[in-house]
């Protein structure tokens, strides 16, 4: 495997960077402090760049790019802003990703093109609130009348679940625990069986909306259902294999984004007559950081690579294992920041403790640390 970072990697990360210190560095803080997403970021600015549609082909509107651009395209959005940085990744490889891995030409020609532009907003719904990691207990459900399907029940913890256009939904259209009795739909916002519920006020990632959503009666036709009636599971799995990659790059974003504020730190903060930089608890502390950064990094590129080329059985254990490692690396290193930065780094003024904050949902979103080690010890016990 050769990770050697192209030209094209470097130009679209700079590219990235620079749009994000223009447009989202300014807002960091107030954008947190008042939990507003800020929809206009997505529409105006993002869209345009091609930051929406990263792994749609070029023919529906997108970058047709991979996932080594994907995670350098991450990566530098978290490095300044976890919570934008979040929204971005659950917009391209949930909401947009499932359609574009599981649509058909008429689908992706109505969705991908509005998602990829960033007309649209995507969100994807598989939690509910008794069934986290227990997906196959879902109590969501769609039964057939005519050529509709009537969903009700409600989702919780979606990503965009008040803002978004689009909304794509895995429900239970068979029985219980029936890993082939769940279906994935597409549902439109202005459906008048579909309504935002409660927006959660969260430690961290205050930027990136979180809510429910609420099916009553919710009539959606069947050319809305993605793939084939049953498939939705086994589509969800595979799509959060991919999700995992996302979240181990938001991860990498936040803990060097914590790393980059603690070296200008110590470099610039004096005690004792020279830079705490100076001192060995402290270098070591920067040393630890920048060692774990880089493995996080490998794992992830590695991941990459299998989904590139389509190894999708490695891509299964390499992504839990980026996305357990590189979540664990992200919250420690920001603990380690607020610490090199002492008293400061407890207050508002400066900005580890948001990626202190924000580091947290790393080992809980898209698959706990503890799904993770049981994803990788299933797959290591099994070879």
């Amino acid at each position: 495997m050769e990770f050697t970072r192209t030209e094209n990697q470097s130009m679209i990360a700079q590219s990235v960077r620079d749009l994000c210190e223009r447009e989202v560095r300014p807002n960091v803080m107030e954008w947190d402090e008042s939990q507003h997403f800020p929809k206009e970021l997505f529409t105006r600015h993002f869209g345009p760049a091609g930051v929406l549609g990263v792994f749609v082909p070029e023919e529906y509107g997108g970058s047709g790019l991979g996932y080594h651009e994907y995670v350098e395209t991450i990566v530098e959005v978290a490095r300044i802003c976890g919570s934008i940085g979040l929204s971005v990744a659950a917009h391209n490889s949930l909401c947009t990703g499932h359609i574009n891995y599981f649509g058909n030409e008429a689908q992706k020609k109505k969705w991908l093109t509005k998602l990829a532009s960033g007309e649209w907003l995507g969100a994807w719904a598989l939690t509910e609130p008794n069934t986290g990691s227990d997906a196959m207990r879902m109590k969501c459900t769609a039964r057939k009348e005519g050529k509709e399907w009537v969903l009700n029940g409600t989702k919780c913890w979606i990503t965009h679940g008040k803002s978004s256009d689009v909304v794509v939904a895995i429900v239970r259209t068979g029985e219980l625990l029936d890993s082939k009795g769940m279906t994935a739909f597409v549902i439109e916002r202005g459906n008048p069986g579909m309504k935002a519920g409660k927006k959660e006020n969260k430690l961290g990632m205050r930027a990136s909306e979180t809510a429910e959503v609420i099916f009553e009666d919710c009539r959606v036709p069947e050319d809305n259902i993605l793939g084939k009636e049953g498939e939705g599971f086994q589509q969800a799995m595979k799509i959060l294999d991919g999700g995992r990659i996302s979240i181990a790059a938001l991860s990498l974003g936040i803990a060097k984004g914590a790393y980059d504020a603690s070296v200008k730190y110590a470099k610039e903060r004096e005690q004792f007559g020279q830079p705490i930089a100076n001192f060995q608890a402290i270098a070591f502390k920067l040393a630890d950081m920048a060692t774990r950064i880089e493995a996080a990094e490998l794992l992830i590129q590695q991941a990459s690579h299998y989904k590139n080329t389509g190894q999708n059985k490695k891509v299964t254990t390499a992504g839990a294992m980026a996305k357990y490692y590189a979540s664990e690396v992200c919250v420690w290193a920001s603990n380690e920041a607020v610490q090199i930065f002492g008293g400061y780094g407890y207050t508002k003024d400066f900005p580890v403790e948001k990626f202190y904050r924000d580091s947290k949902l790393c080992t809980i979103g898209e698959g706990t640390s503890e799904i993770q080690k049981l994803v990788i010890s299933r797959n290591v016990l099994r070879a």
